[in-house]
């Protein structure tokens, strides 16, 4: 009997075990060159978390092993709902919401998917009215993903949290919400509001629950302009956030740029007087 569990467990192991020989995985950031980018940070024990020394740390591990004679391998993993790439949802800052259920699986889908332009900051400040002002991004862009110092300095890339990211500042944020259409507010590290004024952005930015906070993005190597950008958050019930998926797709070929702004230009009843804008602030190009 026990010769015979030995021979299937060996029957077993090499019916599901693959040739010693095959090839490192190697992970891609760009598909179908140029058309796909992947900005969602890879999460690792060394990705940065919040206020730590030493990063994420222990985060998954094997429950079932097949080298430790199971037939599979199955993992559990523990996370907060705010590492790396993610989501924050309107009960994050405000505890009414929380009660009320407007957690991860209420995060609008249509804001997250959809015309967007990734734009560079200046590298010398947090983002303030005045740098808002400078930007000159037109009415009728909804979803803006904001390249600051923190990509060059590679903060997602290093395990110390570093609280002296760039971020928004309470200004920035309420010019944001008074003087643009921008429902999604993306930025290149663990949070968009600057360290020294963490509550007063949030609680503008998700007073309305109609903008979403997205953090924690990938932006290193893209070059600044239109695209389509991708994000499925997990549906966390409970979830005051949750990690999320993102990527960012050309939008059309140069030549042809003018569906970006037409398509930003649908979502909203005001298209002729967008089109005027976005003509006067330097935005010719997308509309030829």
């Amino acid at each position: 009997m026990q010769l015979l569990l030995l021979v299937l467990l060996f029957v077993t192991f090499n019916a599901f075990s693959v040739d010693a020989k095959v090839p490192r995985a190697v992970p891609r950031e760009v598909y179908d060159n140029g058309k796909i980018y992947d900005i969602t940070h890879k999460i690792t024990s060394k990705l940065p978390s919040w206020d730590s020394n030493n990063g994420l740390g222990s985060y998954i591990w094997l429950t079932s092993s097949i080298k430790n004679g199971s037939l599979d391998n199955v993992s559990e993993f523990k996370l907060t709902t705010h590492t790396g790439t993610h989501c924050d949802a309107p009960g994050h800052f405000y505890q009414d919401y929380y009660d009320a259920g407007y957690d991860a699986t209420t995060l609008n889908l249509q804001v997250l998917n959809g015309p967007a332009l990734l734009v560079d900051v200046p590298r010398n400040t947090n983002i303030t009215a005045d740098v808002m002002k400078s930007l000159n991004i037109p009415r009728g862009v909804r979803r803006v993903l904001f390249r600051t110092l923190n990509t060059d300095r590679r903060l997602m890339f290093q395990t110390r949290f570093d609280s002296s990211y760039v971020g928004f500042m309470p200004d920035g944020a309420k010019w944001l919400v008074e003087n643009t259409d921008i429902k999604l507010v993306g930025l290149d590290y663990l949070s968009v509001a600057a360290y020294v004024d963490l509550a007063a952005v949030h609680l503008i930015f998700l007073k309305n629950r109609d903008i979403i906070p997205l953090e924690g993005l990938k932006l290193d190597n893209i070059a600044a302009g239109e695209y389509n950008v991708h994000c499925l958050p997990i549906k966390l019930a409970k979830g005051d956030g949750a990690p999320t998926r993102c990527i960012l797709t050309s939008t059309c070929e140069s030549s042809n740029i003018s569906s970006y702004i037409e398509s930003c230009c649908a979502e909203l009843v005001h298209c002729r007087y967008n089109k005027r804008i976005l003509r006067s602030k330097g935005y010719k190009r997308l509309l030829t």
